[in-house]
């Protein structure tokens, strides 16, 4: 019913997405959406210093939902995410990053769970795009199949999210923002929800030096969250990890099930 619909705003934060920014995009355009109206798409373009701000502003003559925010500095996504949020309207926030791409209908099954007055913060199904046929491009895909299965059970939300309108910053050190954003959600009394079907595709790291560094920053963001929010997500406890690990893989480096 009408009277039902959640208005909602995706921030898009971008560092030199030229390459992916229009498709992005046009995807967030022609999502399929009845239980919420689309009140913005705002970018965040953070330092960039290729034409992803161009390709904006050319989408934003065509559809008036689109804005464009600036950061003459790259400040890091907490800073970008602040700067969103600082001017966001409606009843739901979503957050994606510019490089990402998310099915046609993964807007509404993040939004629909927000008619429940419980649910505050909701997340998606992170898909690598990666060839599984490398080492790297295995990894990455274990890892992600890893989240699904223990987000399944307890929720660990990343890469696109969505929140209720109780979250109007972050900690600008946070290295983990969508954790950060969990953090505030759980402590004002609401649940977090893993959408499985609602997928979004996203590309790992291609070599090992960028999965080291990549995993090493998060894993330094936790502890830090842990310090100073008092907050850790599911998938930091191996008591959560094992058992998907085992159902995930068997003896030998085989996986069971992609």
């Amino acid at each position: 019913m009408e009277s039902e619909k959640l208005t909602c705003s995706i921030g898009v934060m971008a560092y030199n997405e030229e390459a992916n920014i229009a498709p992005l995009l046009e995807a967030l355009l022609k999502q399929n959406l009845s239980v919420c109206s689309l009140q913005e798409i705002c970018v965040v373009a953070s330092g960039c210093t290729d034409r992803t701000e161009d390709i904006v502003r050319d989408f934003m003559r065509r559809d008036a939902r689109i804005k464009l925010l600036v950061q003459k500095q790259r400040q890091g996504k907490a800073s970008a995410i602040n700067l969103y949020l600082s001017q966001a309207p409606g009843d739901v926030f979503i957050i994606e990053s510019g490089d990402t791409q998310p099915d046609t209908d993964t807007i509404e099954k993040l939004v629909k769970p927000f008619l429940d007055p419980g649910v505050g913060m909701t997340g998606g199904r992170p898909v690598p795009v990666n060839s599984e046929n490398t080492f790297v491009g295995f990894t990455v895909h274990l890892l992600w199949n890893l989240h699904h299965r223990i987000s399944l059970v307890r929720p660990k939300l990343g890469e696109l999210v969505a929140f209720r309108n109780v979250v109007r910053e972050i900690p600008n050190d946070t290295a983990v923002d969508e954790a950060s954003i969990e953090a505030i959600i759980r402590g004002a009394g609401l649940r977090l929800v893993y959408i499985g079907e609602a997928r979004v595709f996203n590309k790992g790291a291609e070599n090992v030096r960028d999965f080291l560094k990549q995993r090493r920053r998060i894993a330094i963001g936790h502890l830090h969250l842990k310090h100073k929010q008092d907050y850790s997500v599911s998938t930091t406890s191996w008591k959560n990890i094992l058992g998907p690990l085992i159902r995930e893989t068997r003896w030998g480096g085989k996986t069971l099930a992609w």
